[in-house]
């Protein structure tokens, strides 16, 4: 089966762009908004709106393919890709990627996604955005034209089997943390509720905001959950500001950890970004040691990477040197799903866990798509997404799983 067209549409994303250098730097929140001046290339303001491309291809038997190109929102930050905007970009979709594809055999997905991951223009390669978007397409494109599921063409070409569960579902809730977090209690989702800790006033000057915030999680998971045996594990994203309380001196930040951990109880607790200390190979360093000082006292609180880790080699990197315990894989970051799908299993078969993570920025598209990769690699968790109401996400996630299951064994045989 042949591509005919490729056509693009603008589109909104789940969430806002961010510019997280600003917000570290003390930008003030003003409602939904945030008062100060941008820092980082190409905002505009502080808080921009999210902006997606849908990316679809026209089959010649009528049907059409698509994914979504979606940036994460904190754009440019972290060694990221910058600012992607919808008029910048449908035009170099429009010129480079179309002519390659339009009148193209539908092969295998691992091999049109690979040409279309690694294409570059005037030697670079294109946005991780559109690499994220056209290898969804790809990916769909490959599933329609075998009467397939988009997970059953991933265990298929990656040796892999269709998960028999739903995978767990970890949700976020932004700056409401607390009446978001009670939403996802009386849900019972598995893992909540990443509660957005990005500045000092958040934080506390010694922690004692996000030791608090812990502590009346625990207590609330136990007064409200509607099953007595629901005992979700905690993740809290603190986007490098315990460095910025405790700098090098580890020790402390290690004994803070272990205070964060009592708090938590009987709950298992991960932490998101310690510390960021502004390039891969520090990141590495530093992970690599709090875990080894943790482990070496006992503190069971779970180092999540995510500052620095932004490519397949980069999850490859922090795996290898055991720098953390989980590496979230941030999909949009990875360019092409088909790396989403290797860090996925590279993690599985080295020992760290695998969170395929992603962005409240996304789109419903987007993250239907990462459903689908999650049931057939089988993550330790896999991200509510797009937004950070957390019940569109979650529900979006959530029912894209239980129709996989439902499907799997009925079609594509």
């Amino acid at each position: 089966m042949k591509i005919v067209d490729v056509l693009c549409s603008a589109g909104q994303s789940g969430f806002f762009f961010d510019d997280q250098k600003a917000i570290k730097g003390g930008a003030v929140e003003d409602g939904s908004a945030y008062k100060g001046e941008p820092v980082t290339p190409g905002f505009t303001s502080v808080r921009m709106p999210g902006h997606s491309i849908s990316v679809m291809f026209v089959l010649e038997n009528g049907q059409v393919a698509y994914g979504d190109c979606a940036a994460v929102q904190y754009s440019g930050a972290g060694g990221r890709d910058p600012l992607f905007l919808a008029q910048d970009f449908i035009p170099v979709i429009d010129k480079h990627v179309k002519p390659l594809l339009v009148g193209r055999e539908i092969t295998t997905f691992r091999e049109m996604a690979e040409e279309l991951d690694n294409l570059k223009i005037d030697g670079k390669l294109l946005h991780t955005a559109i690499r994220y978007g056209i290898t969804q397409a790809a990916l769909d494109a490959v599933a329609k034209s075998q009467n397939k599921l988009m997970a059953q063409v991933v265990a298929e070409e990656y040796g892999t089997t269709i998960s028999d569960t739903m995978i767990p579902i970890f949700g976020q809730s932004g700056d409401a943390r607390y009446a978001t977090a009670e939403k996802m209690i009386l849900k019972s989702v598995e893992i909540l509720p990443h509660a957005l800790f990005n500045n000092m006033e958040k934080t506390g000057k010694n922690g004692e905001g996000l030791l608090e915030y812990v502590g009346w999680l625990s207590k609330r998971i136990g007064e409200i959950r509607v099953n007595p045996a629901y005992a979700p594990t905690m993740h809290i994203d603190v986007y490098g500001m315990l460095g910025e309380i405790f700098g090098e001196d580890y020790d402390a930040l290690v004994e803070y950890m272990g205070k964060l951990e009592e708090a938590a109880k009987p709950y298992k607790l991960r932490i998101e970004g310690p510390v960021d200390v502004g390039n891969l190979e520090g990141q590495i360093k530093a992970l690599a040691k709090i875990r080894q000082m943790q482990e070496a006292r006992g503190i069971d609180v779970e180092i999540v990477a995510d500052e620095w880790c932004n490519t397949l080699s980069d999850v490859k990197a922090f795996t290898d040197n055991k720098a953390g315990h989980m590496a979230q894989i941030k999909t949009p970051d990875l360019g092409g799903i088909n790396n989403s799908i290797e860090a996925v299993l590279y993690c599985k078969a080295n020992g760290m866990g695998a969170y395929l993570g992603g962005t409240c920025n996304e789109t419903d598209r987007s993250g239907q798509v990462c459903a689908h990769i999650a049931m057939a690699t089988s993550p330790v968790q896999t991200l509510a997404k797009p937004g950070m109401g957390m019940d569109e996400g979650y529900m979006n996630i959530y029912n894209e799983m239980s129709r996989i299951l439902v499907l799997k064994d009925k079609i594509g045989k």
